[in-house]
């Protein structure tokens, strides 16, 4: 690893930062399997340690809160649960958050959708924001009015969304389908505070999280594409993000997410990943 130069490791990151696969990563840029997820899991490491630093003192107005879907190894219903090759395999959910103003993502966590994981994303998400009031807004995932109360207590107006979907009954077509049937009912509900109703939306985090999983090929649906390691995993999506946040161009602001929320003073390169991951090594 140490033998790549900075040129090779560039070409590698740009080559995952676009949705690569590491397989063709490897046929593109001429470098083994084993060398590209080694870069990854340093780089990774390093992403999650240098924002987990930084992402701090912010002062953001609005919040929204969504979880994505992806499993490890195999689906949940093929786990095989006596088996301690398959102890890491199954159902992954990312909890993510953004500000829709910057589009920054603040911070973010793998786990495991229930009570603790929501808990442990809240308690992340909380200490981060020096606003003297935030408005929330998640899913109807019922987790959540819980953990917002015990981290944010009196500081956040909070709603949260429910959507119905029309269904036809057709569990095979369902299966099928690359998104879900269509929308037939939402429904706003304020929980705290007093939330500002024409913000009260996960819109702009659901279309983050269509960006994480077209750009992240451990995301994609209705292929082979999977991580076979949890923590191949987080070091892809922490690297995802810290591309996202720092040195891609965000289409409607006109500049990165870490620049609009005053994370950083200039646009990074991937160049500026691969020196900073060296500086946290």
């Amino acid at each position: 690893m140490n033998q790549l130069s900075i040129k090779d490791r560039v070409a590698i990151l740009n080559c995952l930062s676009e949705g690569m696969g590491v397989n063709a990563t490897a046929r593109v840029t001429g470098k083994s399997k084993n060398t590209i997820l080694k870069l990854l899991a340093d780089v990774g490491e390093a992403c999650a340690a240098y924002q987990d630093r930084v992402m701090q003192g912010l002062t953001c107005k609005r919040i929204e809160c969504d979880e994505i879907w992806s499993f490890v190894g195999s689906k949940q219903m093929n786990v095989r649960k006596n088996d301690p090759a398959h102890a890491e395999y199954g159902d992954v959910y990312t909890y993510t958050c953004i500000d829709p103003d910057t589009k920054l993502m603040p911070c973010w966590l793998v786990g495991t959708r229930n009570a603790a994981s929501t808990r442990s994303f809240m308690e992340d998400l909380a200490p981060r924001i020096i606003s003297e009031r935030v408005q929330i807004t998640t899913d109807g995932y019922p987790a959540y009015p819980e953990a917002i109360e015990r981290t944010f207590g009196d500081h956040a107006d909070y709603a949260y969304i429910n959507k119905t979907f029309a269904g036809d009954g057709n569990v095979v077509e369902a299966k099928r389908r690359y998104s879900p049937t269509d929308m037939v009912k939402c429904e706003n509900h304020t929980v705290s505070g007093n939330p500002d109703k024409k913000h009260i939306s996960t819109s702009k985090v659901e279309r983050s999280n269509l960006t994480l999983r077209m750009g992240n090929r451990r995301f994609t649906r209705l292929t082979n594409a999977f991580s076979k390691k949890l923590e191949n995993h987080v070091h892809a999506i922490a690297f995802f993000w810290q591309v996202y946040n720092f040195v891609k161009i965000h289409g409607s602001i006109k500049t990165t997410p870490a620049m609009e929320a005053g994370v950083t003073d200039f646009l990074w390169s991937m160049e500026d990943v691969v020196l900073m991951a060296e500086t946290n090594a």
